[in-house]
């Protein structure tokens, strides 16, 4: 996909698709949507997850998670070596969080269960009563203020004595989830009606076990990073199984995977390739075999892996195989689509080398428009057009499917002033409006990353992606709101994007 500038605020992208050109046409400063209402049944809510909030990381039960064991191991790895022991402390504060999504008129909380605060050992026969307790309260606090949970079974922290077993790259980890959701669904099935399995598995696999930078911290070949992604596709396929058959007769609820994008634009505009390998290789690599009729990896996908194999020596390629039945039962496992979304990136063809045919199996460089406005993270430029784009080329590939935008954000350096988050913000919800309303595409709830500044991963507590600044110097990890605060909650008590505050 190429973009170019036509006029002042008019961009045209240019999108080709299995086979088919088409020209979509944003006006990203005019008054192209005169309603700038949100859908009757549209909902809009908050995120956070478990290790990056809760804090009691050895408390009431509480097993070791791998993010506990490599960030106290391996704190050199975290930008300020920090860790998620307190965190935000919303194990003892989540009734005050509760009130501020109240505060904002949130329709619902997305949050994550924690593995080893429910299942201490990571086995299904050891149930820690005090994390069942503690998230039964945080429902009972949700219920109280009518707000709706959004639960993730698996946002990144299972118990440690599985990441000795291999963790993602070993093919048990397929059951042992399994298992878990079935303890979850027994447990909060009643009360929760939107369940997502496994939050990022891009970000899961190539940062933990092909980049290193996220727990376990493994730098391996691909061949590591792959079987990451085989096993994780099955592991969902398998919670959902069990509650399609087990519960949801009863349960009557919708269960569904979160999906990352980092939406890829072509740097010349001559290149009609480069833009599509990117997709799939991030976004397809997941959802073929989820979304599409054929299922299995996207074909492109499987050449170039395969032919860099063979190239190396290898005798078979590195990306595992599904088998036909595999296919046919990862096929349909989604009531919906969660979409993490925050940025985009410019794709070309790397340099052609005598050490292999395609660089990183992709043969793709990677870079950003140097037009496009910087933020607190250095992997984040704002890219409104990215964000419709993707939405449009997601119905184009996989049909008008159900989906909830389940994280979108933007980072501060920690002023309570985030008028950049107001700027961001707005351009990406009118974007979102653009695709519902001009494109009538099924998007169903927006969700912001995040409630509140929490431990960011790698970057520890360095970037700030909360509407509530977090002050982890003070024992009482006081909550302040920051700007942006009152303008959503207008936003969302009115119901309709309004302008940018002056």
């Amino acid at each position: 996909m190429a973009v170019f500038n036509v006029c002042s605020d008019i961009i045209a992208v240019f999108l080709e698709s299995n086979q088919k050109k088409y020209i979509l046409i944003l006006f990203v400063n005019g008054n192209e949507l005169e309603n700038l209402d949100f859908p009757e049944d549209f909902i809009i809510g908050a995120a956070t997850a478990a290790f990056q909030v809760e804090g009691a990381w050895n408390l009431s039960g509480k097993g070791e998670s791998l993010w506990d064991r490599y960030t106290h191991s391996k704190s050199h790895r975290i930008r300020d070596h920090s860790n998620g022991d307190i965190a935000c402390d919303s194990y003892h504060k989540y009734k005050e969080d509760v009130r501020l999504l109240k505060q904002m008129g949130m329709d619902f909380y997305r949050f994550s269960f924690s593995w080893p605060r429910i299942l201490p050992t990571g086995y299904a026969n050891n149930v820690n009563k005090n994390g069942i307790k503690y998230y039964h309260e945080l429902l009972d606090e949700l219920e109280k203020h009518n707000i709706k949970p959004m639960v993730t079974l698996y946002h990144w922290d299972h118990p440690q004595v599985f990441q000795e077993l291999g963790g993602w790259t070993n093919e048990v980890m397929v059951d042992l989830f399994g298992n878990y959701a079935r303890v979850v669904f027994q447990e909060f099935g009643h009360r929760v009606k939107i369940f997502s399995t496994i939050n990022e598995p891009a970000s899961i696999c190539t940062n933990g076990y092909f980049v290193g930078s996220y727990a376990p911290g493994l730098e391996r070949r691909r061949d590591a990073e792959y079987l990451c992604n085989h096993n994780i596709i099955k592991a969902h396929a398998r919670a959902y199984h069990i509650y399609d058959k087990e519960f949801r007769p009863q349960q009557q609820g919708k269960i569904g995977i979160v999906l990352s994008n980092v939406f890829y634009f072509s740097k010349n505009d001559y290149d009609h390739i480069s833009d599509e390998i990117g997709f799939q290789f991030q976004f397809g690599m997941y959802a073929h075999a989820i979304f599409t009729k054929e299922g299995d990896y996207p074909a492109i996908i499987k050449k170039r892996i395969a032919e860099n194999s063979a190239f190396e020596g290898l005798p078979s390629s590195r990306l595992p195989t599904f088998s036909k039945d595999w296919i046919n039962y990862i096929k349909n496992t989604s009531d919906y689509l969660g979409i993490n979304h925050y940025t985009t990136k410019l794709v070309e063809p790397a340099p052609k080398s005598n050490c292999t045919i395609y660089e990183n199996d992709d043969g793709l460089v990677y870079s950003y428009d140097e037009q496009w406005h910087s933020t607190a993270s250095d992997w984040i430029k704002i890219v409104p057009e990215g964000f419709l784009a993707l939405l449009l080329k997601i119905k184009d590939e996989y049909g008008n499917l159900e989906i909830y935008i389940t994280e979108n954000g933007v980072s501060d350096s920690g002023t309570l002033e985030d008028n950049q988050r107001i700027k961001y913000y707005y351009s990406y919800i009118k974007s979102l409006l653009i695709a519902i309303k001009k494109h009538n595409c099924n998007i169903k709830g927006y969700t912001l990353w995040s409630l509140l500044d929490n431990f960011e991963w790698d970057r520890g507590y360095t970037e700030k992606f909360g509407l509530f600044h977090v002050d982890f110097s003070s024992p009482n990890r006081t909550r302040t709101p920051k700007k942006s605060t009152n303008w959503l909650k207008q936003i969302i008590r009115e119901r309709k994007l309004l302008p940018i505050p002056t």
